[in-house]
């Protein structure tokens, strides 16, 4: 796998090189102070151009990045409809295991970049001089915010409601169903609680990462072997399981943030819990 130099350096060279590419900038962790580099990061780059036809026209000119064994171009996808309005990306790795996310933005774009931007960006190469200022990379944008009463509540009225979609599936027997809204629905509310809980600790100072990738860092080993239990859903007896057990870990977590935000706990659990121990003792 190629160094961080040669990477950085290749991308440059290109963009030095190539009088359509006026500025060229760097995305994402490897511009993250607080996150340690590893073989494993994209290089995420951003070549701002003159004329985009000029690059799509075909992918020849790709192949001085080195051998790829797979690309995908979302912008050129029809199941996965395009998110990127006029840029277009390239997402590739290479045959040595390094992986690039290339972007193409029209230089007159390069206002609505900079304004839209979550702060986490380096300015590797600006020819004419566009950007006024520094601009220094920052994950401020991800830290955890601290949630206000209402959100508190929201995500409470979440968790408890969520959770009876989970126990209809399981008592059809619909235990994609069940999965899926465990998974996708009912779960992300006890992470953020978690999250909440991780911020009240830091004084909401810091960002655990895309997917809460860093919480292991910042609970109890007890309260991380707790939240890996409710990811164990093979069969319909460890859903259960696995929804009791989120409803445990929900519970001490939210009394602890309630208590600390001088926030009432509201009575949903008190509500919903008998209604889903009736469920569980006639369908389980």
């Amino acid at each position: 796998m190629r160094s961080k130099q040669e990477m950085m350096e290749l991308g440059m060279n290109f963009a030095r090189n190539c009088e359509q590419i006026r500025i060229f900038t760097l995305e994402g962790s490897l511009t993250n102070v607080n996150i340690p580099n590893d073989e494993f990061q994209d290089y995420d780059f951003s070549y701002f151009v003159t004329d985009m036809e000029h690059f799509k026209q075909n992918d020849d000119w790709l192949g001085y990045f080195g051998t790829r064994i797979m690309m995908q171009k979302p912008e050129a996808m029809e199941l996965f409809p395009p998110e990127l309005g006029n840029w277009f990306s390239y997402l590739m790795i290479f045959e040595d295991g390094t992986k690039m996310d290339l972007t193409l933005i029209p230089l007159n774009e390069y206002e609505e970049y900079f304004a839209n931007s979550d702060g986490l960006v380096e300015v590797l190469l600006d020819k004419d001089n566009l950007i006024d200022g520094p601009v220094i990379a920052t994950d401020k944008m991800y830290h955890i915010e601290k949630p206000s009463h209402q959100s508190f509540d929201d995500c409470c009225n979440e968790f408890w409601m969520s959770s009876t979609y989970v126990a209809k599936g399981l008592a059809r027997n619909e235990l994609l169903f069940a999965a899926d809204m465990m998974n996708q629905v009912f779960r992300p509310n006890l992470l953020t609680m978690l999250r909440w809980k991780v911020g009240i600790e830091t004084e909401f100072s810091l960002s655990i990462g895309k997917y809460d990738k860093f919480l292991e860092q910042y609970v109890s080993s007890e309260t991380w072997t707790t939240l890996l239990a409710t990811y164990e859903i093979g069969s319909k007896q460890n859903m259960w399981e696995a929804l009791y057990t989120s409803y445990s870990l929900f519970r001490i977590t939210t009394q602890f943030v309630a208590d600390k935000l001088g926030y009432s706990y509201p009575d949903y659990d008190e509500n919903v819990s008998p209604y889903i121990d009736t469920i569980r003792r006639t369908y389980a």
